[in-house]
């Protein structure tokens, strides 16, 4: 195929520049129009035709399966692009290519051609008497991700769904071929919906005819949030991959209640932990069965919880290549892959971990890794806590107070942010013992900064106590 390239010319911004038009775009927040990123796409000559696509959508554990089935699919020798959301520290994590985030040139070269696109389509709009797309960061995110990997010549590119999934960015790729929904949990309530059945049915929208398509253990529990799944698979003829837990308490908590039906019409696959860390640096130990092959040995340096999205990844990288997978670069992907902002030391001595749980349900998955490495809760070192607004703020307090000797609140930079003094005051109603109460999160880092932390709560508060780390 001929190489790609934008069908118009387009300025060589600075990566700075990129950046502001970037944060110009969120005054429009928020704005679930699938039709702005297919008509920007298609401005630009349709860059998502140039490589196979692999989506995956879910409320929790969507990055780590994204980068997993990247990593796997690296290791078959595909020349592999991720893209994913949020950064952790630079908007360049957004995109990677064979396993590195793009230069910022090719970052800042990207947000100019989508920027331009979008310019483009709308000045058309406006000539023909209608109203102009709101273009919003995560549509010049996502269209300028496009460009830069067809620019690339990547074979394949993982999507993360950024929310949702019927009107989400991602969707407007026109060259899917596989699809996961790793879990459902109540996030994003007022726009996805207020029930988990709601939220199932705008994430399901990504299971569409001529997809292969995999339904993660967070998808499994209530059965009638599971129906909304397997309804929507039987409205598209599409035949789903079910991945189980061979023995339920596999499952880490991220399954809601009760057990799993069998489904014994369906296809599975399915998990067993052979070995669980019990202190950081201990590998986790498991094995994958899938319909096409059973995979011995497979270890992470991960918490327990990972190893649902890791059978999720493996599975949903064979139904996408439509064969069994090589053993030892399976491995070589599974061990190497990065998780950044899951359960991550960001120092050794003492030591600091950040975890990028951010609702109740990844709540849960990270107190049983915490759990499993130090029972003693008065032996646990401080938490250090920021929280968006807009979350299950009170849910996510009740559970990690009485998890933790002490707390010190903080918050982000985020708009979204809930100050610290609202969220220390809801730790105070937990009985929970707060340390300090701080503006930013730099001032709360370094108020610990002598002594062992854990820091969460969203995504951008583990990203804010990376950068301090990281730079």
């Amino acid at each position: 195929m001929e190489a790609y390239t934008v069908p118009f010319e387009v300025a060589a911004p600075t990566y700075g520049q990129s950046l502001a038009t970037l944060h110009q775009a969120l005054r429009f927040g928020i704005c679930p129009l699938i039709e702005t990123v297919e008509d920007m796409l298609a401005e630009l000559g349709d860059p998502d035709l140039r490589f196979d696509c692999v989506q995956v959508a879910g409320t929790n554990g969507k990055t780590s399966t994204s980068r997993y089935v990247a990593a796997i699919l690296a290791g078959e020798g595909l020349r592999t692009a991720l893209y994913t959301s949020p950064e952790l520290v630079s908007y360049t994590e957004r995109m990677e290519v064979d396993g590195r985030p793009v230069s910022e040139e090719s970052f800042a070269h990207g947000i100019a051609c989508a920027r331009e696109a979008g310019r483009r389509v709308n000045e058309r709009r406006q000539a023909a008497g209608e109203r102009p797309y709101d273009i919003t960061e995560f549509d010049l995110l996502t269209v300028a991700a496009m460009v830069v990997f067809a620019e690339a010549g990547v074979d394949v590119a993982v999507l993360e769904v950024g929310m949702g999934g019927r009107w989400d960015a991602t969707s407007a790729a026109k060259s899917i071929r596989a699809v996961a929904v790793t879990g459902i949990g109540l996030d994003h309530m007022r726009i996805l919906g207020d029930t988990l059945e709601q939220i199932a049915g705008e994430k399901s929208a990504v299971i569409k005819h001529g997809r292969t398509c995999v339904l993660g253990v967070g998808t499994a529990t209530p059965d009638s949030m599971e129906e909304v799944f397997l309804r929507q698979c039987e409205a598209e003829g599409v035949v789903p991959v079910l991945v189980r837990p061979d023995v339920l308490a596999d499952a880490e908590g991220l399954m809601h209640a009760g057990v799993p039906r069998s489904h014994a019409d369906l296809p599975h696959a399915s998990f067993a932990i052979d070995a669980r860390p019990t202190c950081v640096g201990a590998p986790l130990r498991l094995a994958v069965r899938t319909p096409r092959a059973e995979y011995r040995g497979i270890e992470a340096l991960k918490p327990a919880y990972q190893a649902a999205n890791i059978a999720c990844a493996v599975t949903l990288a064979e139904e996408f290549l439509g064969r069994q997978l090589g053993v030892d670069a399976l491995l070589d992907a599974v061990a190497k892959c990065p998780t950044p902002g899951r359960f991550d030391i960001v120092r050794a001595d003492p030591p600091a971990l950040i975890d990028a749980c951010h609702n109740p349900q990844s709540v849960r998955a990270f107190l049983t890794a915490i759990r499993a490495i130090e029972p003693e809760v008065e032996e646990r070192p401080a938490l250090l806590c920021a929280v968006l607004a807009d979350k299950d703020v009170k849910s996510i307090v009740a559970l990690l107070a009485p998890e933790f000797p002490a707390v010190v609140c903080t918050q982000t930079d985020s708009p979204r942010a809930m100050a610290a003094e609202e969220l220390a005051g809801l730790f105070r109603e937990q009985g929970c013992d707060v340390r300090g109460t701080y503006g930013t999160v730099d001032e709360a880092v370094h108020a610990l900064w002598d002594e062992a932390f854990v820091a969460c709560g969203s995504i951008t508060t583990a990203g804010a106590v990376a950068a301090i780390f990281h730079g």
